[in-house]
């Protein structure tokens, strides 16, 4: 019997913090919307999750391998390929891509601009990663990509990998 209201206690109190959680969880959620202004240029709806987001937002990025799996193939199935299957680009124009810090950022500070509206918003990927040894502003929070092609080769194999990985 002790054992039985020991167990009853403990759930009591267990559950109202979850409940707590949901609640806190959507004041932060309306908090940050309320953040942002509408305004020319911003595109509020970056700032709802999707079903990828949210699982890994409610995981706290630690996703179980059932929802890890449904993630993949779910991120999978929505890469296109180019119409011409040309996987590969001119190199020149994939470094000021490199190069270009927006990324798609939000911020009242620097809107978005019609020039990055339109797809040329640069990728930040200096953010989290180095690629060229002479750029001492390089992140480390992804891997090096300082000599890739050198180190894997242009097969169709891995050029494959790679637009499935940037895509």
């Amino acid at each position: 019997m002790k054992s039985k209201l020991m167990i009853a206690a403990l759930l009591a109190v267990a559950f109202p913090p979850v409940q707590a959680d949901s609640k806190l969880a959507a004041k932060v959620d309306k908090l940050v919307a309320d953040s942002f202004k509408p305004g020319e240029g911003q595109d509020m709806s970056r700032l709802v999750q999707d079903e990828t987001q949210k699982i890994c937002s409610d995981t706290r990025n630690n996703p179980s391998a059932a929802q890890a799996a449904a993630i993949n193939a779910r991120e999978q199935a929505t890469i296109k390929y180019p119409d011409n299957n040309q996987l590969m680009g001119d190199w020149k124009n994939g470094e000021k891509l490199v190069k270009g810090g927006f990324g798609m950022r939000i911020g009242n500070i620097e809107p978005d601009n019609e020039v990055r509206r339109k797809g040329n918003v640069g990728g930040n990927c200096y953010a989290c990663h180095a690629m060229d040894p002479k750029e001492v502003a390089a992140g480390n929070l992804g891997p090096s990509l300082t000599g890739y092609g050198a180190l894997r080769g242009a097969s169709s194999d891995i050029v494959k990998y790679t637009y499935n990985k940037l895509y």
